[in-house]
């Protein structure tokens, strides 16, 4: 860099005020927030004179115990508050937003949320990158492909990543800075010096760190003990650190207490320590520092940066690892042993190789050591300061929002929270109640499939943004349970209706309710989290698969092709399913075919409720089998439901009323408007613009949503902000103020429509779907 280039880094520097890191920090128990706080911390000692503090992101509610520096938190799945910070960062001018990215610390689709607070902001951005897919899947790319759009420079911590951005997301070198990953500045010392506080004195320490989890391959170590303290009975392996938080909620100890059980099978308990505790740094020092050799066994090669590993390197150790990604980077030119994934005898060869040769395995460690001299602390946050100021004098983000008075047309509408009281008020230890009297549920109706096939709609998809919430896994367990007991065996039919004591009052429900079951248990197939739930749902789904090949009412016929799409989003190879899609597509298409005229659009001569999922499921199978066809014929018949149910000043959305419904030559009844049709519109037309990418659909998805919220015929709110349920409808004099389930789970429906929107939520079995081009749609 020649004097010029630095002193203009100097000068961008000195304009830099204050700087704002975002992503998970201490005391929050992972990786990134140990990343987080290092990095906030030697960027604040490099230049004191900056105003220096951190946006943390929060996986519970109650968030943590953080200290000054974290001045904001965003609640990960709450979607309002990452708008509310990218506000907090334009409103105090901060000079600098550095992300800390990774995949699983944000809400949304595959952490899409994040977008939004990027997109706001109008300084420069600055993103450390700590995983980068070989194989993205189709949201995953985009999901890179807009955070290398809305960042100015893209910090990674690897020469194999620089090549993924460059060769896989086609990111423009210039836009890449290569920085490794921090390390502490600690002198080489030997490691007799801190066995004493761990009671191993005079053996040799082998050691692994790091949150637990079954990726990380420590049953491999345990698997080649035997024969290492064969050779060096003075061994002892320390594994050090808690399990992974996440996998803990899920799964309890059941990694730890296999390798447990594994140990004690194979003879080897007595040269293993386990320190089962999240780790601070002090006391992480002297652990590396006690260790002869270190051990990253992971199982996978997808390891783009390991922070365990480069702690360990730095410190001087020598080390032995699996060759992920950036173990064959750090442990290149004889800095370290590299040993093929998941063999135990292998590692242990290259274990016993150094400690028969001490001579060797001091040279490893010296030029392990004197390689991560750069990597200190202090050097990483001075090489942050400098790609900041390169930043500030060179923008590379297009599309920068101007630092000016927002209006509300400026920017994209903020969402609603996504409310789930009153569903959990209207849901018992049987399933959704159907009706309430105002906002108490009335029990004199009982429960009905077609409102517990919504509910398990809601949850799954609820499940898919917020993967830590146990009570969804339970409300989700709720309503397949209602289902299950819903299917008659006999008939292979779902009955519909059940009193509140729990009595059947029918042994057939009507073609519409199976076709929401299996609709219902479609979506939770493809998106659920639980497998015992999973496997329980494509049973149910395959046992009441047979009886909707005879169906002719066109509603019931949608609700299973929606359901057949959502199922084959999982199981794209499933014969019986593709061959029910297809049977029942045509199906459609053909009373389509026989009763739609130009000036009438539709397969019937009437337009009565949920009518848009007729051709939201034209649109998904004309996308998928293909045929064109069908999604012209869906398009058309979409743009006719849009234009009907739109009032006469073209503001609003205006729903069909169910007073007189719309019949062919007649006139749409205004009342009663119910909350069906808004939500069956809001989903319709997201399909229509994934199949168009004409931004109108989107328009008008929002106009649907915003029905609820008081834009419609009678300017009154629907929606309860403070319950979370929505009123039963639009009456003439007003709103119907009666929330039952219907009404309550199409809410949240269409407002998680527009939050999969918001998080371009294209789901893929593995192939392109068909595009329309939009200048055939009129």
């Amino acid at each position: 860099m020649d004097n010029f280039e630095t002193t203009g880094l100097r000068s961008e520097r000195e304009v830099i005020k204050s700087i704002v890191l975002i992503g998970n920090h201490l005391p929050r128990q992972c990786g990134i927030a140990t990343f987080t706080t290092h990095l906030l911390e030697s960027i604040a000692l490099n230049a004191p004179d900056k105003d220096c503090w951190a946006i943390a992101m929060n996986d519970r509610p109650e968030g943590y115990s953080y200290p000054p520096q974290v001045r904001f938190e965003i609640n990960q799945n709450q979607l309002n508050e990452y708008s509310l910070a990218a506000d907090l960062c334009n409103l105090n001018q901060v000079g600098v937003v550095c992300l800390q990215h990774e995949y699983g610390i944000f809400g949304g689709k595959r952490g899409s949320f994040i977008i939004d607070l990027l997109r706001d902001l109008n300084m420069p951005v600055v993103t450390t990158l700590h995983t980068i897919l070989k194989e993205p899947n189709l949201q995953d790319r985009h999901i890179m492909m807009q955070l290398a759009e809305f960042s100015d420079r893209l910090v990674v911590m690897s020469e194999r990543s620089v090549e993924f951005l460059r060769d896989i997301y086609q990111v423009p070198e210039e836009k890449i800075v290569l920085i490794h990953h921090g390390i502490p500045d600690v002198p080489f010392v030997e490691s007799d010096a801190y066995k004493d506080k761990f009671g191993v004195a005079g053996k040799k320490v082998i050691l692994t760190f790091g949150l637990l989890s079954p990726g990380k391959g420590i049953e491999v170590v345990i698997d080649a003990l035997p024969e290492i303290v064969k050779a060096h009975p003075e061994v002892i392996y320390m594994v050090v650190g808690a399990t992974h938080p996440h996998l803990k909620m899920e799964q309890g100890e059941d990694y730890r207490n296999s390798l447990y059980l594994r140990a004690k099978e194979l003879g080897v308990s007595d040269y293993i320590i386990f320190h089962d505790r999240f780790v601070a740094d002090e006391d992480l020092l002297e652990f590396i520092g006690a260790a002869d050799i270190y051990v990253t066994p992971y199982q996978n090669e997808a390891q783009i940066v390991s922070g365990t590993l480069a702690y360990a390197l730095g410190m001087g150790k020598a080390v032995i690892s699996t060759p992920y990604w950036h173990a064959q980077e750090l442990l290149a030119d004889d800095r370290g042993r590299l040993v093929p994934f998941r063999d135990q005898s292998a590692l242990a060869r290259e274990v016993i190789d150094l400690l028969d040769h001490p001579d060797e395995c001091r040279a490893i460690q010296e030029r392990a050591y004197n390689y991560c001299r750069k990597m200190v602390w202090s050097n990483v946050g001075r090489r942050y300061l400098d790609t900041f100021a390169e930043a500030k004098r060179q923008r590379l983000r297009k599309n920068i929002p101007e630092r000016r008075l927002e209006t509300l047309g400026d920017r994209q509408q903020r969402l609603p929270e996504i409310k789930l009281d009153y569903l959990r008020r209207m849901t018992d230890d049987t399933g959704m109640l159907q009706h309430a009297r105002y906002t108490i549920p009335d029990r004199a109706h009982g429960y009905c499939v077609d409102d517990n096939a919504r509910a398990l709609i809601v949850t799954v998809t609820l499940q898919d943004f917020h993967h830590l919430d146990s009570a969804l896994s339970g409300l989700a367990a709720t309503y397949l349970g209602f289902l299950g007991d819903a299917f008659n065996a006999q008939t292979g039919r779902f009955r519909n209706f059940m009193s509140y004591d729990r009595r059947w009052l029918e042994e057939t429900g009507s073609e519409d309710s199976h076709g929401r079951a299996v609709w219902g248990l479609g979506v939770a197939v493809a998106l659920g989290r639980e497998k015992g739930q999973v496997v329980f749902a494509v049973d149910l789904f395959h046992r009441a698969l047979d009886a909707v090949e005879h169906f002719t009412f066109p509603r019931a016929i949608a609700f299973a092709i929606i359901g057949i799409h959502a199922y084959l989003s999982r199981y794209s190879g499933d014969s019986r399913a593709k061959r029910m899609r297809k049977i029942l597509s045509d199906r459609l298409m053909q009373q389509f075919r026989d009763v739609a005229t130009d000036d009438w659009p539709w397969c019937e001569d009437i337009l009565t409720y949920d009518n848009a999922r007729l051709p939201q499921a034209l649109l998904l199978s004309g996308q998928w089998l293909p045929d064109g066809e069908m999604l012209e014929t869906g398009l058309r018949a979409l743009d006719w439901l849009k234009q009907v149910q739109t009032d006469e000043t073209g503001c609003h959305f205006s729903a069909i009323g169910n007073h007189g419904w719309l019949k062919r030559h007649g006139e749409k009844a205004r009342f009663d408007q119910q909350p069906i049709e808004a939500a069956a519109m809001a989903d319709a037309c997201i399909e229509a613009f994934n199949c168009t990418r004409n931004e109108e659909w989107i328009t008008y998805a929002y106009r649907c949503l915003n029905w609820y919220q008081g834009e419609n015929d009678l300017g009154v709110p629907l929606c309860d902000y403070a319950t979370g349920g929505c009123r039963d409808g639009l009456e003439a004099q007003g709103a119907n103020e009666n929330q039952g389930a219907e009404s309550t789970l199409c809410w949240l429906m269409a407002l998680l429509a527009v939050y999969n929107y918001r998080g371009w939520d294209r789901v893929t079995t593995g192939e392109e779907p068909t595009r329309l081009d939009t200048q055939k749609v009129s």
